[in-house]
């Protein structure tokens, strides 16, 4: 008898370092092989680089130095990872649904037109009212663009990454013609674009630091979406609703209003982008607004596998790469879109990388023991 209760005990502790151990190797797989892609993206990009005659060490280096070598590399890097970070969220919730929307750049276009535009008829408006209530017009627009293409979707069956992508267009046709038409500033000759913001309706730096409020403005919200997903019902109803639909609705999950909800607050993140863009760094709306950043956050979303929470370092990441741009075009001759064509090549290791989820061995505990 004490023979069996030793064995008992033996393998309830075998099965609760498994148990672990199982966890540990399931969350590690949607580390390394994100990372593992990004790396051959690089190395890809670094070939590349040398059919071109140009030096991949030099180039690293450089992005290095530009985008983190300093604090005021930093600075340049935080400041341009702040709209990535709301981008990429438009396109990290609605894929929890398996929903692939790639259109957050409308949102963002046409939430800062919004925000100008509101910022103009407000114009004697204090901080406290002007700007909250700029931010909530943006986010509302972002949302009901977004959210349109999941109406769309859940309604009529249109196919969401052709919907919102085609929509993107429209808004910054949208865009274009409301900044050089109705609300053109009579004095934006060069550059056309809506009267300029009054001081009391611009966002200020954070104190200390050449850095304006969206970027804490946007951690907080990848924080709070990782609530939302993570640690809610209605992120649970998600989860399992972009697992299979089917089942879903079966169960008797609300899976429309979760299509409308989630694509709308994708949107609505994506539109205070454009607010803050707006009133914290062009100072007016106009064609700026179209700095493809929700292109750009479509790979961050990719790359951080839509977790919010990861969002956040590979914004960073993106950032720096971007803010390197400058200084690698002048100092190796390489055009302006070379850091483009590095985004390219990670995003393609990225798709290729999710052919291999569930293949190796070690990421898997169900076949550990065949």
């Amino acid at each position: 008898m004490a023979d069996v209760t030793a064995m008992v005990q033996a393998g309830a502790r075998a099965g609760a370092g498994e148990g672990w151990r199982a966890a540990l190797a399931r969350k590690s797989e949607a580390v390394v092989l994100p990372v593992g892609a990004l790396l051959a993206g690089l190395a890809i990009f670094g070939f590349f680089l040398m059919t071109q005659g140009k030096s991949p060490a030099e180039f690293y280096g450089l992005v290095y130095k530009a985008g983190f070598g300093s604090w005021f590399s930093w600075q340049n890097t935080l400041s341009r990872a702040a709209p990535l970070l709301f981008a990429a969220l438009c396109v990290a919730l609605p894929a929890r649904l398996g929903l692939v929307v790639i259109g957050g750049e409308g949102a963002i276009v046409l939430g800062g037109v919004a925000a100008g535009a509101l910022g103009v008829v407000l114009s004697g408006a204090s901080s406290w009212v002007g700007l909250p209530l700029m931010a909530l017009a943006a986010a509302l627009v972002g949302g009901l663009w977004i959210g349109t293409v999941g109406a769309l979707r859940h309604y009529r069956g249109v196919n969401e990454t052709i919907a919102s992508l085609l929509m993107s267009y429209i808004a910054i046709a949208l865009m274009n013609h409301i900044v050089e038409g109705p609300l053109r500033d009579p004095a934006s000759l060069n550059k056309p674009s809506t009267a300029p913001l009054p001081d009391a309706l611009r966002v200020g730096n954070i104190p200390g630091a050449e850095l304006h409020w969206g970027l804490p403005v946007g951690i907080l919200c990848c924080i709070l979406s990782w609530a939302l997903i993570d640690r809610t019902t209605w992120g649970f109803a998600a989860r399992i609703a972009g697992g299979n639909v089917r089942a879903a609705q079966v169960q008797g999950l609300p899976v429309g209003r979760l299509i409308l909800g989630f694509t709308a607050l994708g949107g609505a993140f994506a539109g205070l982008a454009g607010f803050f863009e707006t009133s914290a760094v062009l100072g007016s709306a106009n064609a700026s607004l179209a700095a493809g950043y929700g292109f750009t956050g479509i790979l961050i979303a990719f790359l951080a596998r839509h977790n919010p929470l990861a969002i956040i370092p590979v914004a960073c990441l993106l950032a720096g790469f971007e803010a390197s741009s400058g200084l690698i075009q002048r100092r190796m001759d390489l055009p302006d879109a070379t850091v483009l064509v590095l985004q390219g090549f990670v995003f393609v290791a990225i798709l290729l990388s999710d052919a291999l989820y569930g293949r190796f061995k070690i990421f898997t505990p169900e076949r550990w023991r065949t």
